[in-house]
């Protein structure tokens, strides 16, 4: 019986049935990672209460900026094994593979064992109110003992999308994802656990899709199939992934930080706004990982399409890629804007006074977030080509730089919750521009410099 094909040809033919195809999967994995934090934020909101709500919900800010630099190595992954893939080099897809996966652990235990240590210094640095930090603190603790599962699988998925496979790595999420909800509930309904058990619940379940990912590669029918026994860094292979992947992750790491202030402005206001801007923050979350699908796609068809040296179908991937994130940006946007009241109410049940502050949040962001979308097309763009440090300046000075500025000038003047979201959309729409202009100039410098390689003589 013939074994099912699970990777996409994305060199040849039409691109945007193979990229909805590929997109699909990845959308649906996305929502259901983030399902682990949405349950972990309902079962305590209505079972615990909006203390242990405020505590775990202040967390993402503080867990993001740890782990972006390191996980941002993932994009590296991406957009090494695509290129070779899309060449057809199939040994160095190899060798890539193997580094990838010994950098993935190496990388999940220096983040597990630092921000099992500085947890509690971190949150006390970020203005955590009193009443929320040990149970903050806890939460964290016990999360980032599971981040080096969490590394394995984010890295093994960059390898499987790299080939054009989105879909195992969604159905190992649903299966992860379900046992992180089960879990929950008898962790925190039956023994009482509170955020400690809902975060034992996300280790569990990132262990099991960890698991998942390697049993996939190693059983990989192609260059990408893992040998356990064969895991070792080859250091050409490294430098391409750090030279893609760090500055990935230092703007990971930076936007987090411009997060973290924002994040820390809003705990100024109290736990009532902690809890509201954490359940909005949340909801925002199902329509940002379904767009960020679409810069992953953006990423990885450019990267396959650059190896294979068929820069003509660039521009047809990025108008197919901004087209799609702004019909989904739009779409779930309006969505959560005529539902605003019903889904914040799932995460702080009879709580008008959260609900109100959560309101405030979606009627800025979810009607702006097709902007979000927009920009990070561009960023897959730029990153599929090989070009992270460029895309990475743009970003720090367009997003990090404007909120920073906002935060310490404009809000500092008019300190409202309004005033606050509103450096969001504003970013957006900066960052987008300037990556568009980048994205035209070094496109037609590859175009050159590979028009003048073909006329050179033998």
């Amino acid at each position: 019986m013939r074994k099912k094909n699970y990777e996409i040809d994305m060199c040849n033919g039409p691109l945007f049935g193979k990229i909805i195809v590929f997109s699909v999967p990845m959308i649906l994995s996305g929502i259901l990672q983030l399902l682990y934090n949405a349950a972990d934020v309902v079962v305590v909101g209505r079972f615990t209460g909006s203390t242990a709500l405020a505590a775990v919900g202040s967390t993402g800010s503080l867990t993001n900026l740890i782990i972006s630099l390191f996980m941002g190595l993932s994009v590296g992954t991406s957009v090494t094994v695509a290129q070779y893939y899309g060449a057809g080099d199939w040994k160095n897809v190899n060798q890539a593979v193997h580094t990838s996966i010994a950098t993935s652990v190496i990388c999940g235990i220096i983040v597990g064992i630092l921000g099992i240590c500085m947890a509690e210094k971190f949150l006390i640095l970020m203005d955590t109110p009193g009443d929320v930090l040990d149970q903050a603190t806890l939460y964290m603790r016990i999360y980032f003992a599971g981040i080096p599962a969490s590394m394995i699988y984010n890295f093994g998925s960059a390898i499987l999308r790299a080939a054009g496979d989105t879909r195992r790595p969604f159905v190992f999420l649903s299966i992860s994802g379900l046992v992180n909800v089960v879990l929950n509930l008898i962790f925190v309904v039956f023994f009482r656990m509170g955020v400690a058990g809902v975060a034992w619940a996300t280790v569990i379940s990132q262990v099991i899709s960890a698991v998942l990912i390697i049993i996939c590669l190693v059983q990989f029918n192609g260059p990408c199939r893992l040998n356990l026994k064969g895991i070792k860094v080859y250091s050409d292979k490294l430098w391409k992934i750090v030279k893609i992947g760090l500055p990935a992750g230092l703007q990971g790491s930076i936007f987090a930080v411009s997060n973290v202030m924002i994040q820390s402005s809003v705990n100024s206001f109290g736990s009532a706004v902690m809890a509201g801007n954490s359940a909005a923050s949340n909801i925002e979350g199902f329509i940002y990982v379904a767009m960020n699908s679409i810069y992953n796609t953006a990423l990885t068809f450019t990267g396959q399409n650059v190896g294979a040296k068929k820069y003509d179908r660039i521009n047809r991937i990025l108008g197919i890629c901004i087209l799609t994130v702004v019909s989904i940006g739009v779409v779930m946007g309006v969505t959560v804007l005529l539902l605003d009241w019903q889904l914040l109410s799932i995460y702080a049940p009879n709580n008008t006074e959260v609900i109100e502050y959560g309101v405030t949040r979606l009627n800025i962001i979810a009607k702006t977030y097709f902007l979000c979308g927009m920009m990070d097309v561009m960023v897959g763009m730029l990153r599929g080509m090989g070009k992270s440090f460029m895309p990475m300046v743009v970003s720090v000075v367009g997003v990090c730089g404007i909120r920073i500025s906002w935060i310490l000038l404009i809000f500092a003047q008019s300190r409202d919750l309004a005033t606050l979201y509103a450096s969001y959309p504003v970013s957006w729409f900066a960052t987008f521009t300037i990556h568009f202009i980048t994205f035209m100039i070094i496109k037609k410098r590859v175009e050159s410099k590979e028009k003048v390689l073909e006329v050179q003589p033998v």
